[in-house]
Parts: structure tokens; sequence; C-alpha cells
């Protein structure tokens, strides 16, 4: 068989480790062909290709973001885009096509299997941690330890100046980083999408802390995050858009908002920190070098199975495979068990 791969999406921790076991598992278990294409769903619409064999892509499993590239281009948005991809797809003699990706990359993969009968396997990647179906995607730990770091610093300089500081992170829809971040890291306060920020509560919980002789905290908020307003619905913020991991960090941000309403209400001095990027970067965790290295053997083998329509997902600890529809269909938000965890320790 000749396969080809694509990385969509937003970069992070753990695409090369598929790629690398795609292509290892494609020529040492199968003796099939694997072709990469260039910067997500851009690749085939124009025919980026370049091939992967084993050895150029030996060595890659502890390499963060992707020797593919990636792009948000969505075909369904462009004139022709879905045929263009089909056309390059018979031009290159591909058998399959093994999707790498978010929810977004994962829908126009269902799309072009459902309506343009395209031969495609999904392999989730999130640092969010929001795609149904599947416990966890790889990516996600990476970030949640870098969060986990920050905070740990964050923590020795707040206390130094007695200060309360805002730590804001990625999670537009879902709270899993701040959530997993914020207890791991020990913070007083952990605002997700979930539920709407009730100001008050925030502050109060604060003011008490620091009445029990405590004199800096650290809060934690995912930057989809809103105020709750006085009717109880959710009030838009600031922000002129719904944020996204590419938006710039500026003083309409979520954090920085948070950080000048503490200091208004409580009189301590507040300081936003926007992880940013930050999160996406840099070296795999071991977990996620694994989870990787398995999805990518299993969505190999799916393919070859010719299981399309198809995405690799994790429950518990064994691999199993779903329909691409199932896991699109809605968002996997938090888990309000662990925010209750997480609530034992505000303030």
């Amino acid at each position: 068989m000749r396969i080809g791969i694509l990385t969509g999406g937003g970069d992070c921790p753990g695409l090369n480790a598929v790629i690398r076991a795609v292509v290892r598992t494609s020529v040492k278990e199968y003796s099939s062909e694997v072709v990469g294409f260039l910067e997500g769903w851009r690749g085939p619409i124009e025919n980026m290709v370049m091939p992967l064999t084993m050895q150029s892509t030996g060595g890659l499993i502890h390499r963060g973001g992707t020797i593919l590239r990636t792009s948000r281009t969505n075909p369904f948005k462009l004139d022709r885009g879905p045929e263009r991809i089909a056309e390059n797809i018979v031009k290159n003699r591909l058998d399959a096509l093994i999707a790498v990706g978010d929810i977004d990359t994962c829908s126009v993969a269902n799309r072009l299997h459902q309506e343009h009968k395209l031969n495609v396997v999904c392999v989730p990647k999130t640092i969010d941690n929001d795609i149904n179906a599947t416990d966890f995607t790889f990516g996600f730990d990476t970030a949640i330890n870098i969060v986990t770091e920050a905070i740990d610093r964050l923590h020795t300089t707040a206390e130094s100046h007695n200060r309360v500081l805002v730590c804001e992170v990625m999670g537009r829809k879902a709270g899993w980083i701040a959530c997993y971040g914020g207890i791991a890291g020990g913070a007083d306060f952990i605002l997700v999408p979930e539920k709407p920020i009730k100001a008050q509560e925030v502050v109060q919980a604060i003011k008490t802390r620091h009445s029990r002789g405590r004199d800096y905290s650290i809060v934690v908020v995912a930057e989809g995050a809103r105020f709750e307003s006085p009717d109880g619905a959710t009030e838009a913020s600031e922000l002129s858009a719904e944020p996204t991991h590419d938006s710039p960090s500026d003083s309409s941000s979520i954090g920085n908002q948070l950080a000048r309403l503490i200091e208004a209400e409580t009189g301590f001095e507040t300081r936003a920190t926007i992880l940013g990027h930050i999160q996406r970067g840099g070296a795999p965790t071991a977990f996620d070098r694994v989870l990787a290295t398995r999805f990518g053997v299993k969505a190999t083998q799916l393919v070859h199975e010719q299981k399309f329509g198809r995405m690799v997902a994790l429950s518990g600890s064994k691999l199993h495979d779903v329909a691409i529809e199932e896991a699109t269909s809605s968002l996997k938000t938090l888990d309000m068990e662990l925010y209750r965890v997480a609530e034992v320790f505000f303030g």
C-alpha cells in the first residue's frame, strides 16, 4: 500500500512520534510506502508532498513540533478543496490517508470520508484534551507538566513579593489544562470555561486566605473562561472575538482582566502571566511519546485492515477505534467531578 499522512491544526508535542510510528510500522510490518503532505490540509490540496522513510524519520520521538509542518486550512472553505484533495490522492497513487489533528482536522476528515468516499483514518491530538471518545490525547500531558512547572515558579516569586499572581493557560472551550495543571501546581483558585467566573467568590477567597496570614495567592484561569453577569448569564468579556490559541496576548485577555479586578477589589498587588504557546512547545513527556507511538501503530493497522472512517482512541490503558463521526459530534468538556476535587483547595 501507499499511505499519506498529514498533521493539521495547532502543533503539539508528540506529532513527530506519530509520524515515526506510522512510517516504521508501514515499512517494517507491511512493506508499505508512506508520503507526507505538508502544512495540514493545504498539502493534499496543493499537492505539497515529501517522501518519508525509516531513515528520514528516525530519531524523531523526542522532537516537538512536526516535520510536516501544519496549518488550519479547511478544504471545505476553498474552491474545489475536497475535489483537489481527491485528485491528488489519485495522482500520488495513495490507498489511504492518515490525518493527525484536533477536532477540526478530524471533522474535515469525516466529511471527506462521508461525502467524498476517501479512505481516511484519524489520530487525535490536542493539548486541550477535548476530543470525545478518547480518555486522553497526546500533547495534553506535556502541556500540564509545563503549566505545573510554571505555577511552581510563580509560587516562589508571589511569596517573595506578597503578590497575587494570575496564570492564564490555554483552553478555549474546555478547562482540562487549567484544572489538571492547577491541581498539580497547588493553585488557590482555578477558573474554567465550563463554570462562569463569580468575581466576588474569587475576591472573597483571596481575602480569606490573606486573613489567615497567607500573603500571596495563585489563580489559574483558562483563556476561555468568562465572567458571570448579575443575572447569572455568562458575560461577554472585553475581547472582541472568541479567543484562539493564535490570538495575541494583550491587556484584554481574561488573565489581565481578572488581575485588574482582583487588585481593585482587594488592594493586593496583582500581576498576570500568560503562558501562551510555551504550553505547546518543546519535547514531549514520556507519557506523550508512548501514547503517540501507540496511536501511530494502531492507525497504521487500521489502514491495512481497511477500517476507514475510524479514529484511534484510548480507553483506560487499552487502544480501540471509534467512528470519526462519533468522536467529532461534540466537544469533551471538563469532568466536573475533577473540578470539585480542585474546589476543596480553593481559598
